[in-house]
């Protein structure tokens, strides 16, 4: 056993849920596109430990929590939450990054099918920018909202809509902007698709039953993508052999 770790077998199996560090690994490891033998083998560790600490509500100490964070290419501070009051972007930016532009395909590849995006409205009062839970239905985005909310009034109305995705450790990330107008979806066999589709429910609770769709008619992405994470340490550029 590696030293720091409290093996499953080693005291009564815990049958609550799973917690938060439990997801946010799962979570990071799916995001890279890890299996779990692979981010043991980062960890020094072993299969089974990371299937219990996905599963279970684990208390690894820090020597496994250290290894760990380092095996998914994040912070500890990132898997155990501790940054999850704070606002994404606060970590150093990389010290040779470069700006790409994504095409509509990979544009709509992050899109996915679900998530949480940005919707930019006009009100009498100037411009509002709201976030709502959405999903992409062919060549649109559609999300929920109730009748008497700013996102509602969005309907017959030019509207821009921001997904974005930000990686604290690594200090890159990527986004994507759609511009198009929004419309009310009024069949209920459209809208009871759209109920089947979703893979959640909006995550502010209410009664947000009416959906409003927006088809782009613009779609734009970036992405940052680091080349040198730090600046190099004296002595290590190319030094000059000819003497």
């Amino acid at each position: 056993m590696v030293h720091g770790e409290c093996h499953p077998s080693d005291s009564k199996p815990d049958r609550a849920p799973s917690g938060d560090l439990s997801r946010r690994v799962s979570m990071r490891r799916e995001q890279l596109g890890l299996s779990r033998e692979a981010v043991a083998e980062r960890a020094g560790s072993a299969p089974g430990y990371i299937q219990y600490v996905e599963e279970r509500q684990a208390r690894p100490g820090i020597g496994f929590l250290l290894r760990l964070a380092q095996a998914l290419e994040t912070t500890v501070a990132e898997l155990t939450g501790s940054t999850a009051e704070l606002p994404p972007g606060i970590g150093r930016a990389g010290y040779h990054t470069e700006l790409l532009e994504l095409s509509p395909q990979e544009c709509r590849r992050l899109l996915s099918t679900h998530g949480v995006g940005r919707i930019g409205v006009t009100t009498n009062d100037g411009p509002a920018i709201l976030p709502v839970n959405y999903v992409v239905d062919g060549d649109q985005v559609a999300y929920r909202s109730a009748h008497d909310t700013l996102p509602a009034t969005a309907a017959d109305h030019p509207v821009a809509f921001e997904v974005d995705h930000i990686d604290e450790a690594l200090s890159q990330g990527w986004s994507v902007l759609l511009l198009g107008t929004a419309a009310a979806v009024t069949d209920p066999e459209a809208a009871r698709r759209l109920d089947e589709l979703a893979y959640t429910t909006p995550w502010a609770g209410g009664r947000r039953n009416e959906w409003l769709t927006i088809t782009p008619t613009r779609m734009t992405g970036r992405r940052i993508h680091v080349l040198e994470s730090h600046a190099p340490r004296t002595g290590d550029g190319p030094r000059d052999l000819s003497t």
